[in-house]
């Protein structure tokens, strides 16, 4: 049994404590938070996550998870120590590292033996080497310890999952004895492992997000394109997809990407490249493409339903994907803020998010159901694509709208059987009437 420190028990701390403590490990998770770690200690998780709250409860039965404040006693007896801290945008789109500062600091100053220091924050390339100098300058006395970037690739809303079957384990040090330590904690999970530099690694993680958010924006461009010539990018995106070399995750056109990762991750690696005279346009050109997907759902809901002064409006989702109660970034604190200001009634409704999003969208009206909702509006649009509102009694909904419009924003109806119903709907590049088909300008030599 290996014993681990775990610094930070936000969405990445607290499910790589608790899936490290399922592998058999002795795990000290370590939050400066006195507010987090009681309500820890009595069962109560600071974020929600599918079977996380499972999962901690049956590992703190076994005696295999502890939570405390104090650095001195997480690390005493530790052979490794994570750090998962956060890494929020700043003011020009660079990740402010002064968490990372912080908890690097902190274990130099109480480290009383060898160490290995584990960066699995999301961190600019060159990080490694930074901790490694920090700790070396903190320390009360020379101590051996190594730096290993280890960085994660958790999705909101399946990360356990994605703990407990990775695609791969990427690790990156210049001491390749630590990276071989960390890669035996990491053998039970029967995943290919990465061994690089610590450059590389963090780059891995950098690039990988890039690519990712690259996808949504480009199905998004195609969506536009759908729209203007009649086309469903629902479809395209399917047809698409059983390509192998392109795949059929991150296809789903809509609002665009939001929350944690993303969003700072590639404005953060556009800064790292404009800062070294790279000019990454393509980078630049995704977050621009992103920027979009919000006024669009605007403009598109304005177009149905006409001048937004004294209408109500429901969103259906508020978190910036299902799943989770993450808010960050999230698409509704936008839309609403737009419908807010043109005069519009807002009302919001999520199964989890909304004790969360309460505070971050003052003027809309929290709804105990999506038919609570639904009740009186005179338009519903689709945030977040909840299973919940994929089976929603639709003829009800129908009824006790003040009238029958939708906007789905993630294009989780058939825009047929809406037709069917008898509401006023659009998805987002989702095909066209017959009637009304555009006219195609083909390229044709006279």
């Amino acid at each position: 049994m290996k014993q681990i420190c775990v610094v930070g028990v936000g969405y990445v701390g607290l499910v790589t404590a608790a899936c490290f403590s399922d592998l058999g490990n002795r795990v000290i998770a370590l939050d400066i938070s006195e507010e987090k770690i009681e309500g820890l200690k009595n069962g109560d998780m600071p974020i929600y996550e599918p079977g996380l709250k499972e999962l901690v409860a049956r590992n703190v039965a076994a005696g295999r998870i502890e939570f405390t404040t104090s650095y001195a006693d997480a690390l005493k007896g530790s052979e490794f120590a994570f750090i998962c801290v956060g890494t929020p945008s700043g003011v020009d789109g660079e990740a402010d590292l002064k968490y990372v500062e912080a908890a690097a600091t902190s274990i130099a100053e109480v480290m009383t033996e060898p160490l290995i220091v584990i960066n699995k924050s999301t961190v600019p390339v060159g990080t490694g080497d930074w901790v490694a100098d920090i700790v070396t300058r903190n320390q009360k006395e020379a101590i051996d310890f190594a730096v290993v970037s280890c960085p994660e690739f958790l999705r909101e809303g399946s990360a356990i999952a994605d703990f407990m079957n990775p695609h791969r384990t990427v690790l990156g040090s210049l001491d390749t004895e630590a990276a071989d330590k960390v890669a035996q904690l990491h053998l039970p999970l029967r995943a290919p492992i990465v061994i690089t530099d610590l450059r590389t690694a963090e780059m891995i993680k950098y690039a990988s997000n890039a690519f990712l958010a690259t996808k949504i924006s480009f199905i998004n461009e195609i969506a536009n394109i759908c729209e203007a010539l009649g086309a469903d990018v629902s479809e395209v995106a399917a047809g698409m997809g059983f390509d192998q070399r392109i795949g059929h995750p991150f296809l789903n056109a809509g609002l665009g990407y939001g929350g944690s990762c993303f969003p700072k991750d590639v404005k953060a690696l556009a800064y790292m490249a404009d800062g070294m005279g790279t000019d990454p346009k393509i980078l630049h050109s995704v977050m621009q493409t992103n920027d979009e997907r919000r006024p669009m759902a605007v403009e598109r809901l304005e177009e149905l339903v006409g001048d937004f002064k004294g209408k109500t409006i429901g969103l259906l989702g508020l978190a910036f994907k299902p799943n989770t109660d993450d808010m960050r970034d999230a698409p509704s604190i936008d839309i609403a803020e737009a419908l807010l200001k043109a005069g519009a009634n807002v009302r919001g409704y999520d199964p989890v998010s909304m004790l969360v999003a309460g505070p971050l969208m003052p003027g809309v009206t929290m709804s105990p159901n999506p038919y609570s909702l639904a009740e009186g509006a005179d338009a519903l649009i689709v945030v977040t694509e909840w299973n919940e509102f994929k089976q929603l009694d639709l003829e009800r909904v129908k009824r006790i709208m003040n009238a029958a419009v939708i906007f789905d924003g993630r294009n989780i109806y058939d825009p047929a059987k809406m037709k069917e119903y008898g509401f006023t709907y659009r998805g987002v590049g989702r095909g066209y009437d017959s009637d009304s088909a555009p006219t195609t300008k083909i390229g044709m030599h006279a």
